[in-house]
């Protein structure tokens, strides 16, 4: 008596949808979102490394600060009321228009401080606002010294975001 024998070709098909079904599985149980990137583990670290990139006038560095389109999306998005399909706003929208402002709000604080060396002091938030996943600090208020002037109060940023005890710049833009 001969066995059955299923052909190769039909044995590496059924491998490969099980492979597929597999790792979709996998993905789907445990996906987790990518991390925020260029984060700081205290809202004042991530002041200092403003300031340094500052007076570096390092623009490549202030934007690695705030948080990029992915992490908008994995991360700020979902919690956000603009984000309720009733209120029908698309996600590009909401990112182009806080990208935007944020971007030309960061060449006017590159334009104002950029190169000048400041004293990092402390820093202040008039609001904060919890959301599900991360609690975003608005209205930032960095209290700096330069050379051996008296304290001054900068605007470099509007908000910052914490998200799991790292710190990132929300946006640039200052209201």
């Amino acid at each position: 008596m001969t066995k059955f024998q299923v052909p190769r070709a039909v044995r590496l098909a059924w491998g490969l949808g099980f492979g597929i079904w597999l790792l979709g599985f996998v993905i789907a149980c445990g996906a987790k979102r990518p991390p925020l990137e260029h984060t700081y583990p205290s809202a004042e670290s991530l002041a200092e490394a403003m300031l340094d990139a500052l007076h570096r006038r390092d623009a490549t560095t202030l934007e690695q600060l705030a948080i990029n389109e992915r992490e908008f999306r994995d991360h700020v998005w979902p919690a956000l009321p603009a984000a309720r399909p009733e209120r029908n706003l698309p996600f590009s929208y909401v990112w182009g228009d806080l990208h935007q402002k944020s971007r030309a709000a960061l060449s006017e604080v590159l334009t104002e401080h950029g190169g000048r060396r400041y004293q990092f002091l402390d820093l202040e938030f008039e609001a904060e606002t919890d959301y599900r996943t991360y609690r975003v600090h608005r209205e930032t208020r960095v209290n700096v010294r330069e050379a051996s002037g008296p304290p001054v109060t900068l605007r470099l940023c509007g908000s910052m975001l914490e998200q799991d005890g790292r710190w990132k710049v929300f946006s640039y833009v200052v209201d």
